[in-house]
């Protein structure tokens, strides 16, 4: 018997009966030979880690705009986070803990450069929008690999899909649906916590906030420190949803609303903060400038992306858009230096 089979005896045997199970799939977008030594998901989680997109995630913005400290949050360290958080609730339920990972690991990669301010601006630019949740798919399906993409399995392709929740509940009600796993529902509210936790912790050590500032009935419920603030809703979500039996997310009402009102804070105090925003309003204009360069000039176009542009616009936007979606904060800015901004002449004489 193959190892892959050995483990996934082993999660027949010890995973909750609410958790997904590698041996039951859905399967890929492709068929492929299965690994004999790695489930389908831990296989995926594998694909992500090794893939391009994850490593660039080091050098995009989570908060601060390419902070040049050694000890702010890049969209990398966020998702480690995610991934920690996760799994640790993962393993508390019974749940599948590579496929919870792999989800974690594979949720921002679509992630444009400057954080929000990147998407916001390509969002405006395309006819149909432009999400970083959903591009996040499209690279695992069609960017990676030369256009190959990763064939990732369909859960965590789905948990990819639906982990953004911008503003609105932190978990959904009800058990999951066919497209859904817990897993993916458990990845969406580690996100939550990792973030509404993590960027005060940046915001204090960048001096924008104080501990003090933070809101008295927030602290009272979650803890007056980061590591007592995770661990209250890591723990709250593990209580509350054992107790409903296992399947479905649920936390208290207290530690949920103090959860918002943590997050309302953030946005009024360092994301809406024009010390903070400032630079995001240029960010923006540089994105714009260079999407318009590169559907403008054909010559530059064919140097940065490999081939002529296509003769259809919409598909010349849809291929700028990926473009400019996978760079990272450094990229963009070293290359708006080199396509707008002058340069003192070397000759000699």
């Amino acid at each position: 018997m193959s190892v892959r089979k050995q483990l996934e005896q082993r999660e027949e045997r010890m995973l909750s009966p609410h958790a997904a199970r590698s041996a039951a799939s859905r399967g890929r977008l492709r068929p492929e030979p299965e690994c004999s030594l790695r489930p389908a998901f831990a296989h995926d989680r594998d694909r992500i880690l090794y893939c391009k997109s994850f490593r660039r995630l080091k050098h995009k913005t989570q908060v601060f705009l390419s902070p040049t400290g050694d000890h702010y949050r890049t969209r990398l360290t966020h998702t480690l986070e995610v991934a920690q958080i996760a799994r640790t609730m993962a393993r508390a339920l019974s749940l599948n803990e590579d496929l919870t990972e792999a989800i974690a690991l594979g949720h921002d990669l679509g992630h444009t450069p400057f954080g929000h301010a990147g998407e916001a601006v390509l969002k405006e630019i395309l006819p149909d929008g432009f999400y970083h949740h959903q591009q996040s798919l499209r690279v695992v399906d069609k960017l990676e690999k030369g256009g190959q993409g990763l064939n990732l399995t369909f859960e965590v392709r789905m948990g990819i899909l639906r982990h953004s929740k911008g503003r609105g509940r932190f978990l959904s009600k009800g058990p999951p649906g066919p497209d859904q796993t817990l897993e993916g529902r458990l990845v969406r509210a580690a996100d939550v916590m990792a973030y509404i936790a993590h960027d005060v912790d940046d915001a204090v050590r960048g001096g924008v906030i104080s501990e003090d500032d933070l809101p008295g009935e927030v602290k009272a419920v979650l803890g007056d420190r980061l590591s007592r603030r995770i661990d209250t809703m890591v723990r709250d979500l593990i209580a509350c949803t054992t107790e409903a039996g296992g399947g479905e997310l649920c936390m208290s009402p207290a530690v949920e609303e103090a959860m918002a009102g943590l997050r309302d804070f953030l946005y009024e105090h360092v994301y809406e903060n024009m010390e903070v925003h400032a630079d995001f309003i240029k960010a923006s204009k540089l994105i714009r400038e260079i999407f318009e360069r590169l559907m403008d000039d054909r010559q530059l176009y064919q140097r940065l992306l490999g081939s002529p542009p296509p003769a259809d616009q919409a598909a010349q936007q849809r291929a700028v858009a990926d473009y400019v979606a996978g760079m990272t904060d450094r990229f963009a800015l070293t290359l708006y230096e080199d396509v707008f901004l002058p340069r003192p002449w070397r000759g000699v004489g």
